[in-house]
């Protein structure tokens, strides 16, 4: 690769750390070279790859589901969870609590097969706008770290999703949106069952909760998806610091970012007081546990790509 490989991200210690460590781990003749197929990168997806901010963005999905089923049963706009939902009362989703939250994403689309819900998320994306930015939840993906996938994919590195939002949900745009195929994206999901259609044979989407892919459940999910301690990890939030302990706990050179959003200006100022993400025991110990602290407001040039015509 030629030139600068992440020309979104600013000079500075934590680009040369990125830089440094793929430069080490791809020298052939090097003490610190990994083969490439050890070279896995895992990153946490909400608020990692794209805004998460006031609410996640599956969360927003769900909320247009349920406006559609409470015209069906008009009393769930008097029925909590459901109520604040309706509402967009964010004060009281956020104590709910991010399982809670995402139990009630999940669980909207109860019925559907995999495939018609596929395809219901990719046209939700071809227009809907995030409330506060403008711009089509399509377009709040990080810039930045776009570039850092498609660098670490030109080194050799297979990049994976390790994130708390649904899987399927994920899987309709993650391609799309950074060059991740569906197989290499891990979440959390509803158990599915298998139906005959006309014929054809279908996954459909049930009720109950399979897995919920958060702290200590995204490095099992880990072990349980992909197979490899991951060397590179990139996430947010306390919900990622078990997949960033597992990965620089490991044998080897290895490196975890964690992304803090402290730029109010060009995105969002949060950390430990957002109840769904919250961000305070990886911000307080992140140098005892050998993470490298990413200011989005010091390390980034840009956030978001300019807005597609």
């Amino acid at each position: 690769m030629t030139g600068d490989p992440l020309p979104s991200w600013n000079e500075g210690p934590v680009k040369q750390a990125i830089l440094d460590f793929v430069a080490r781990v791809t020298a052939e003749d090097g003490p610190d070279f990994v083969p490439p197929t050890e070279r896995i990168a895992t990153f946490d997806n909400d608020g990692t790859l794209w805004c998460e901010y006031p609410l996640q963005i599956q969360v927003f999905f769900a909320q247009q589901r349920l406006h559609e089923l409470a015209a069906a049963d008009p009393s769930m706009r008097q029925r909590q969870p459901y109520k604040a939902f309706l509402e967009h009362d964010v004060a009281t989703i956020h104590a709910m609590g991010k399982e809670a939250v995402f139990d009630i994403a999940f669980t909207t689309h109860a019925g559907m097969s995999t495939e018609a819900f596929a395809d219901l998320v990719a046209d939700w994306f071809a227009h809907a706008k995030h409330p506060q930015l403008g711009r089509r939840f399509v377009e709040c993906t990080f810039l930045p770290q776009r570039e850092l996938l498609d660098y670490l994919r030109a080194n050799g590195f297979r990049t994976f999703i390790v994130s708390g939002g649904g899987i399927d949900f994920m899987r309709a745009i993650t391609e799309q949106a950074y060059g991740i195929p569906p197989e290499q994206v891990v979440g959390s999901s509803v158990k599915l069952r298998f139906e005959l259609q006309d014929g054809r044979g279908m996954l459909v989407k049930t009720a109950e909760l399979g897995s919920f892919d958060d702290r200590e459940v995204k490095p099992a999910n880990i072990g349980l998806h992909i197979g490899r301690r991951p060397i590179f990890v990139f996430g947010n939030s306390d919900g990622d610091l078990a997949m960033l302990r597992y990965a620089l706990t490991g044998d080897g050179p290895r490196l975890g970012l964690l992304l803090h959003h402290d730029d109010a200006e060009r995105e969002f100022a949060y950390d430990r007081e957002f109840h769904l993400s919250p961000l305070a025991e990886a911000l307080d110990k992140a140098n005892a546990y050998g993470i490298t602290l990413v200011s989005m407001k010091d390390a980034w040039r840009t956030v978001f790509a300019p807005p597609s015509a």
